[in-house]
């Protein structure tokens, strides 16, 4: 030992005293804000599945190897930095005795193969991700980056950092092999051994090395400590936690149903609530301490921003800058609600505050950075509002949601940005009244009509009139031999396209001999429009009334047989998964899951070929959040003749049509129009159907290919349907009246599927 290891050991023993009492200050600091968030009692439990979900996520990568390339750099990165954290103990024994070994496992061979390949791993690991980062900058692609809007200085900090920890790991062993420091066999470092022959022999290098090593190593760890909001860092400790309390101990996404509305940990009663309940989130503080977790996980890797439909269209909506914008302003108030610091009385005038400039990276995000550091600013601020009123969030931000889940089925971290997303439109509309107009007359539609097109009558029963065969309603209790509840749902009864694919279904359950029933005028909207707008409350009347009706029908069938089939996914969601939360059980399908089962058993037999080339859409609300990808696909293989080609954004990275999250009944006033987005990505195909298995996504695309045709830029015969409008063109007989030839699809009133269409004429 001589004064150089003295001097090198003695500051890196005083580094890492230093670097605890920050790091513990830190995570203290951390565990104290939560604390200030609403409380969250569902996250702890069951222990088991969540630690199985825990491994599977973290060590297997599952999540980050949807990107697989980019997945497996990180997996070697993630491994080295758990996997080699003893040969940062193995350095500072290094600085002081440059021949010092880890006690018991130092000349394992095991382990220094370990050492050797993980750390020549992790090395090509960042640079791999080092030249992503590169590729995919803001200044080649700008928008189109999905590092626009992140921390670019903090992103090369922590590569910088574990560039330089993976080298000095691989120099040490070779310095060591050079100096004949080591007994381990030649074959448990082979890539140190090649790098010893050009390095020099030099004791005295190796503890410089294992300095540097120690040095920024510990830098990292203070600067972090400085640092709360730096995700790209923090990630690595807190994901974790993350995956652990995510909202679906199962292991799943996020996604399907939205919990029921909260305060204090406790969902709230609409018939009777508390004085002090609070309703959505309109402060930072009325976050659950689990959504502060997932601020402060955010790695910024923008894979939710790469997927969302509203950013790729011009919107100023990405999911990534919201939770960004969320964190920022939590830690910049942290003093504030903590106790550490009283916010004035009066709220600052906030155009004192809205000067900043943002990075070229940021300036598509409209409320990143208005107010920076902490202030009294931060501790007025409103959760949600214009640059004028100093909100975190802009209004066009909140609105512009989709609820396609692109964003959380994508998130490596399990974020749930829907969420958080709808939670604030809850207190928005709820509290502040506060949403766009047009969907005001929407929610008046549902609250007077039950409908959100506010058609009253019979409306309900006109789409039955044109079938030849009586369809069932159910008066009182459900019969017994009926076997399926046919939902048809608002779009299926009152749009006229939507109507086409109920008398489809109804005529395909009729040819399978299903026996189903209808309620007629006793359906009443689900609710889904109203709770992805936020109006919590009316949700709960029209849900708690179609729930009377459906356990009144069902009340003498047990489990097993509460069947109902939906053909609006919307609906199925709904019905599905939120109604148990109200006291609804039932076994739901969606229509394509039925007709699937009906193709597979040979109910069901495709008998008409159908040349033609068709191109699926996923509806989000049946393929993301229910998971519903294979019967509708499965459907259209049975079909003979027909060719299928998928998109580039299909399943679980499909494009929203841009209907969801109640935007059906907002104007798309910003930006491209998500529908024509979609559609164009499928005329790219040059297909001649265009097929799905949602109303409103028929009407979305519908309406896009619409005027796709009348700018000339579509073939006149290119359609939208729905697959089961397939499907049952496919049974009609080769050769009977209307299979050759017709004026369109459906334009006739005994012509449900469309079977006179152009489309299916056969050489």
């Amino acid at each position: 030992m001589g004064p150089l290891q003295i001097v090198l050991g003695t500051l890196a023993v005083l580094l890492l005293v230093v670097s605890v009492v920050y790091a513990t200050k830190a995570v203290r600091a951390m565990l104290r804000i939560f604390r200030t968030g609403q409380p969250d009692p569902t996250r702890s439990g069951p222990v088991g599945p969540r630690l199985k979900t825990l491994a599977i996520e973290s060590l297997g990568h599952t999540r980050m190897l949807k990107w697989s390339a980019i997945g497996a750099a990180h997996w070697f990165v993630f491994i080295g930095f758990y996997g080699l954290f003893l040969t940062l103990v193995e350095a500072f024994g290094e600085v002081w005795n440059p021949e010092w070994h880890l006690p018991l496992i130092g000349e394992w061979a095991l382990w220094n193969l370990f050492v050797d390949l993980i750390g020549a791993a992790t090395v090509l690991g960042i640079l791999y991700l080092i030249v992503r980062r590169q590729l995919d900058h803001p200044r080649r692609k700008g928008r189109d980056s999905r590092f626009a809007g992140s921390n670019e200085g903090r992103g090369y900090f922590v590569e910088a950092v574990v560039l330089t920890i993976g080298v000095c790991i691989l120099l040490i062993r070779a310095i060591k092999v050079a100096a004949d420091l080591t007994d381990a066999p030649a074959w448990s470092h082979p890539v140190s051994g090649a790098l010893a022959n050009f390095v020099p022999a030099n004791p005295d290098l190796l503890s410089i090395v294992a300095f540097v090593k120690i040095v920024v190593s510990l830098v990292w760890l203070i600067t972090i400590s400085r640092v709360l909001n730096m995700g790209v860092a923090w990630h690595r400790f807190s994901a974790f936690f993350n995956i652990y309390f995510k909202r679906e101990d199962d292991g799943s996404v996020a996604l399907g149903p939205l919990q029921p509305m909260t305060s204090g940990g406790k969902p709230i009663d609409f018939e009777d609530p508390g004085e002090d309940d609070v309703f959505g989130r309109g402060k930072i503080e009325d976050f659950t301490w689990k959504g502060m977790l997932d601020f402060t996980t955010c790695t910024e890797c923008g894979r939710c921003q790469s997927q969302c439909p509203a950013w790729n269209t011009g919107k100023p909506l990405s999911p990534k800058m919201v939770i960004m914008d969320l964190r920022d302003h939590l830690y910049a108030k942290a003093p504030y609600l903590t106790g550490a610091t009283k916010a004035s009385d009066n709220a600052p005038d906030f155009a004192d505050y809205s000067t900043l400039k943002a990075s070229d990276e940021q300036v598509w995000a409209s409320g990143y950075a208005r107010i920076e550091g902490t202030n009294d600013a931060q501790a007025h601020r409103p959760l949600v509002g214009t640059l004028e009123e100093g909100g975190v969030i802009d209004p066009d931000v909140l609105w512009s949601c989709t609820n396609c889940g692109a964003c959380v089925e994508q998130c490596p971290v399990d974020i749930e940005h829907v969420d958080h997303i709808m939670d604030m439109r809850r207190y928005q509309t709820l509290i502040e009244s506060s949403f766009p107009s047009e969907a005001g007359v929407m929610m008046r539609n549902l609250e007077n009509r039950g409908n959100p097109w506010g058609v009253g009558g019979n409306v309900r029963e006109e789409w039955m009139k044109d079938l030849d065969f009586e369809v069932r309603q159910v008066e009182g209790a459900i019969d017994d031999d009926v076997e399926y509840l046919f939902w048809v749902g608002c779009a299926g009864a009152i749009d006229d396209r939507a109507k086409k694919v109920t008398k489809a279904v109804a005529e395909l359950l009729h040819i399978a001999g299903v026996e189903f029933a209808v309620l007629g005028n006793g359906e009443t909207c689900s609710g889904d429009p109203a709770r992805r707008m936020g109006n919590e409350f009316l949700f709960q009347q029209l849900a708690a009334e179609n729930v009377e009706t459906l356990n009144a029908v069902f009340e003498e069938r047990p489990a097993g047989r509460r069947k109902i089939v939906a053909t609006c996914p919307h609906c199925f969601n709904s019905i599905n998964r939120e109604y148990p939360q109200l006291g609804g059980d039932y076994d739901v399908v969606h229509h394509t899951q039925l007709l699937g089962q009906l193709v597979e058993e040979g109910r069901l037999t495709p008998v008409t070929p159908i040349d033609r080339k068709v191109t699926y859409h996923d509806p989000c609300f049946l393929g993301r959040h229910n998971k519903v990808y294979t019967p509708p696909r499965e459907i259209l293989d049975s079909v003979k003749g027909l060719t299928t080609q998928e998109m580039h954004r299909c399943k679980d990275r499909g494009f929203c049509c841009g209907a969801g999250g109640a935007r059906m009944w907002m104007e798309e006033k910003i930006g491209k129009r998500i529908n024509v987005e979609r559609t164009e990505e499928a005329l790219d195909l040059d297909p001649d159907v265009i097929s799905t298995a949602c109303p409103f996504c028929i009407t979305m695309l519908s309406d896009a290919v619409t005027s796709k045709q009348q700018a000339g830029e579509a073939k006149d015969h290119v359609e939208v349907l729905d697959v089961s409008q397939i499907l049952l063109r496919s049974m009609a007989p080769v050769g009977a009246p209307g299979t050759e030839s017709g004026p369109g699809v459906g334009t006739e009133p005994d012509d449900p599927a469309g079977t006179g269409s152009a489309a299916t004429q056969h050489d």
